[in-house]
């Protein structure tokens, strides 16, 4: 009889492994509703936004307006990527390392906001710069050159020569960059732009090979018209790198992309303008900051005659480099805030 107490006693006992896979279970979900609450908080916060936004499209500042919008999708992007992590947190089954995970997941959701708001602040400075109005540049096929005549029956842009055949290799900071322009073409809105071929080594092996499409108006302006960039990487025990993305490609009136300028005919004094435009992707911006510059690298060389930019873009709010262009060249001289420089060491007409 005693036996049978305790058999029927052992049988309404819970085994061990069941309560901990249980109470396992229940402490994951108090974790993803805690992360969660902080995150609906932020959430709702984002709804202010959506009367700011309604009245500067409403008032016609468009520019903010459009950096706004950015900074909802780049928000947005940032919730994705951290719950997919909270989720792939809930199927580790040590309780520290979900933890662990949870805390990570919720360190780079704050960066990744973080940033965002930082990406916001620097494209509506831009917009204090530019103006409020949309960004949408006449592009007319009438107003540009045959790329192909360029140096030959037209003049090439000083600081940005587009004649064929001409190649620049530049060194700097662990790499080795080759930009050629080759006698190809590609249209683009209309327009024959013609191929630069940018190619970057590290240690003998390509990492990026670029081709960037450039047209240029009667008037002289270079336009940038969008770029093809294969990216590589090394394997280890493979022979050849491999094409690991394309990102940082874009193509102008793909996707509502817009075509900027590269380099103005005339250039003026603390003038800011957009290089490209393809909005979160390409988002290349100058400022003319010298128009008298001196400098010397292993190929070239110009004193009281280069033109000294500031180029930077919105998209990574912490990077600016000052290039130099001496005329009769072109891009001679790239030297970040640091001081890193990447210089100019052969150059063939």
């Amino acid at each position: 009889m005693k036996t049978d107490t305790a058999a029927r006693a052992a049988a309404q006992e819970p085994p061990i492994p069941f309560i901990i896979r249980h109470l396992y279970g229940l402490a994951i979900a108090l974790v993803a509703i805690m992360v969660g609450f902080g995150a609906l908080a932020e959430d709702t916060a984002d709804d202010d936004d959506d009367g700011a936004l309604a009245r500067e499209f409403r008032y016609g500042t468009i520019c903010t307006a459009t950096a706004r919008a950015a900074q909802r999708a780049c928000r947005n992007e940032g919730r994705e990527v951290f719950w997919t992590a909270i989720g792939n947190c809930a199927n580790v089954s040590d309780p520290i390392a979900a933890s662990e995970c949870s805390d990570d997941a919720k360190a780079d959701r704050r960066a990744e906001m973080a940033l965002c708001g930082d990406r916001f602040d620097a494209r509506r400075d831009l917009c204090f710069a530019l103006g409020k109005d949309a960004y949408e540049p006449t592009f007319d096929p009438a107003d540009f050159v045959d790329p192909m005549e360029i140096g030959v029956t037209v003049a090439a842009n000083p600081y940005f020569p587009l004649e064929q055949g001409r190649r620049w290799v530049y060194a700097g900071d662990g790499e080795t960059i080759v930009v050629t322009v080759r006698d190809e073409t590609k249209l683009i809105g209309g327009v024959t732009c013609l191929v630069v071929n940018d190619r970057v080594e590290e240690d003998g092996a390509v990492v990026e090979d670029t081709e960037d499409w450039y047209a240029q108006d009667v008037l002289g302006n270079v336009w940038y018209c969008g770029e093809i960039a294969r990216n590589y990487e090394r394997v280890e025990g493979e022979a050849a790198a491999e094409l690991v993305d394309v990102d940082g490609s874009w193509k102008a009136f793909r996707d509502y992309a817009r075509p900027g300028i590269v380099m103005q005919a005339v250039p003026r004094m603390s003038d800011v303008y957009r290089q490209e435009f393809a909005l979160r992707e390409a988002e290349d911006a100058a400022q003319i900051v010298m128009l008298d510059g001196t400098a010397t690298v292993a190929a070239a060389s110009c004193h009281g005659t280069c033109l000294i930019t500031r180029e930077f873009t919105p998209v990574q709010p912490d990077v600016e480099e000052y290039k130099y262009y001496a005329p009769g060249i072109g891009l001679i001289l790239e030297v970040d805030p640091e001081g890193n420089r990447v210089e100019l060491v052969e150059f063939t007409r």
